[in-house]
């Protein structure tokens, strides 16, 4: 049978995750990688997991292993409000929505919100799976300049001057890929942007818990929330098995995701939810989070230090407050994918930063490489191999 002409017309603009794909090579045995961003094995709370499955089984029973809502497990619901407030995000438990994880709602606003042709602003670079998630509804991209700050936002202004934009899409704090976060005196130059130009942003927030300097900075979703749909995950300080998602939106737009849910997996997995309600509430997390930012500290300290002795000349990286990567830049003329080949013949894996580009010209010089998953020793290694193969390259 010819399956092929079984296939919808979108599915041409669906493709393979590439990071999966490099992941599935940098899973072998002996190979280093940098390439994902996994969470490290160890922040996972495995030593309170049977406690946390006691308490939800006795308190709530059977009502933790039923169908639910498509909105949320109401406990997880309300234990969420304290925990956005504390970042700036003011709602109550009826404005929370849980997802099957952020990437999710990536796909459920890509469904609700983009017809083809629409036009969406991203960052250049920005986050791979946000652009997966949108393919298929055919949008057309427009690109926001960056610089070390992040997005630049008179670029901005001049997208949104150019043509009607349905969509702006960022990831404003340590940012997947570049690590970098933007400044409050462009988060109000933003949020004054959208609410000029009436549109609505997405912001993707999965990283502003693993801060290991500098001070916390407000969502842009504080600073227009009637212009923001604000996403974040307990992925990174939780256990992302679990695909615990969370979406702060406008009434109308939280509306139409629960619909559009609804026909997908009717609602997120109740234990998982109940889980992190008693993580939440049973004050887990507090406890957890230091543990967490202990041990990624370091290792981002550890890439650092790699990167100052070990890099070439012409070569620049960010230096990231916190989050799970740094993003490195090679002069003009460098191939980061000839790099990635070289260096996986070595032992070692990362990303070639070309692919979180809509146009993948555009970062040909530039590479993503994450600390989270692998030890001091391990990242000092791998980063003098890389910078090793760059030298016999230039």
């Amino acid at each position: 049978m010819d399956y092929q002409q079984l296939l919808a017309d979108r599915t041409r603009l669906m493709e393979a995750s590439v990071i999966r794909e490099i992941l599935k090579v940098a899973s072998s045995p002996g190979m280093i990688s940098l390439a994902g961003g996994l969470p490290a094995a160890e922040s996972f709370p495995l030593e309170i997991m049977e406690e946390l499955m006691g308490a939800v089984l006795g308190k709530y029973g059977s009502k933790a292993l039923q169908y639910d809502a498509s909105e949320g497990w109401g406990p997880l619901r309300e234990a969420l409000v304290p925990h956005l407030a504390a970042r700036g995000v003011t709602t109550t438990a009826d404005g929370v929505l849980i997802m099957s994880g952020s990437q999710s709602l990536l796909d459920g606003i890509g469904k609700i919100l983009i017809s083809p042709g629409d036009y969406v602003a991203v960052e250049a670079p920005t986050y791979l799976g946000a652009l997966q998630a949108f393919n298929p509804y055919e949008p057309h991209y427009l690109e926001i300049e960056t610089d070390d700050g992040g997005l630049i936002p008179e670029s901005l202004e001049r997208v949104l001057s150019g043509q009607r934009v349905k969509l702006v899409y960022l990831v404003p704090t340590f940012q997947n890929p570049t690590g970098r976060t933007l400044s409050l005196a462009r988060r109000k130059q933003v949020a004054d942007i959208l609410k000029r130009h009436d549109t609505l942003l997405l912001e993707d927030d999965p990283y502003s818990d693993l801060r290991y300097s500098g001070e916390r900075v407000p969502p842009i979703k504080s600073l227009a929330p009637e212009h923001v749909v604000y996403s974040t995950t307990l992925s990174k300080t939780f256990a992302p098995g679990l695909r615990i998602g969370v979406c702060i939106a406008p009434e109308f737009i939280q509306r139409w995701l629960v619909t559009a849910r609804q026909g997908v997996d009717l609602h997120t997995n109740t234990l998982a939810q109940a889980l992190a309600a008693e993580y939440l509430t049973g004050g887990y997390l507090d406890r957890q989070l230091p543990r967490i930012i202990a041990l990624y500290a370091p290792r981002q300290l550890a890439m650092l230090d790699a990167l100052e002795r070990h890099m070439p000349e012409d070569f620049t990286w960010s230096h990231p407050e916190g989050g799970m990567f740094v993003w490195v830049e090679g002069p003009k003329g460098f191939d980061a994918v000839e790099l990635q080949r070289r260096v996986l013949e070595h032992g070692v894996a990362f990303v070639p930063g070309r692919y979180f580009y809509v146009n993948e010209e555009e970062g040909a010089a530039t590479l993503r490489m994450n600390f989270t998953a692998a030890d001091a020793a391990t990242i000092e290694h791998a980063v003098g191999v890389i910078a090793d193969v760059m030298a016999e390259m230039l």
